[in-house]
């Protein structure tokens, strides 16, 4: 009897203060994402639906966050790679303002590290290959690769080699930041449940993909988020 009333009375005392268990819960979500991984996912979300009005800001978000310089351009790269070189050099384009801006204004961002040199012991399609198994727990072949072997060497040997190999993200950022990039882009949700199921393997939990769809409805729209928490119940579920 004592807990029941201790119940109702915080959610009393909740309501009172403006917040649901609704409102509760999307803020308890949301905040199993940090700082500069909630920056991470609006950043990403804003660059591959090219919203350059709202990248700026989120972008100063970011640096703020503690996210430096070259982490952000990193992701900017990888833009390329999932929503097109348009979208990219767009968004590298304001960021390179936001970072000379913040200069005028005598503000001094953390560079970071820049990428280790490739080993050259090894090729990009070798690095590529083991990247390509580690990251999705299986060997990917037949199927379309056969059908068009190039695009199989070109995600091995450029994607998986070139791109993940660079360490100034780690593969659970670059996951964060591939989602959040295909979560505005229509038509490509089999490639978004992928890659969630990949960003699982990878460390992120359940409630940090749905933390990160949170962000993507701030940033883009309930509609992107619901979607993207709808995959990740079956991604989840399965």
């Amino acid at each position: 009897m004592k807990r029941h009333l201790t119940i109702l009375l915080s959610a009393v005392i909740l309501s009172v203060l403006g917040f649901t268990p609704t409102t509760v819960a999307a803020q308890n979500v949301k905040d199993a994402l940090d700082a500069k991984q909630r920056s991470m996912v609006a950043i990403a979300a804003l660059s591959g639906v090219g919203d350059l009005d709202k990248l700026g800001p989120a972008l100063n978000q970011g640096l703020d966050a503690g996210l430096t310089v070259n982490e952000i351009k990193e992701m900017l790269v990888q833009v390329y790679a999932y929503a097109g070189f348009p979208r990219s050099l767009n968004a590298i384009t304001v960021f390179q303002a936001v970072v000379n801006e913040r200069k005028a204004k005598g503000v001094t961002d953390a560079v970071g590290k820049i990428a280790s040199p490739m080993p050259s012991n090894r090729t990009s399609l070798e690095f590529g290959t083991d990247n390509q198994t580690k990251l999705l727990g299986r060997h990917i072949a037949g199927g379309i690769y056969d059908f068009v072997p190039v695009i199989d060497e070109f995600l091995k040997a450029h994607l998986f080699g070139d791109i993940f190999q660079r360490d100034v993200l780690d593969w659970k950022q670059r996951q964060l930041t591939t989602i959040s990039i295909l979560s505005g882009i229509s038509g490509v949700n089999p490639q978004l449940q992928g890659h969630l199921g990949t960003s699982l393997r990878q460390g992120l939990t359940p409630d940090q993909l749905r933390g990160a769809a949170s962000v993507v409805g701030e940033s883009l729209g309930k509609a992107y988020a619901d979607n993207m928490n709808q995959l990740i119940d079956k991604v989840v579920k399965n």
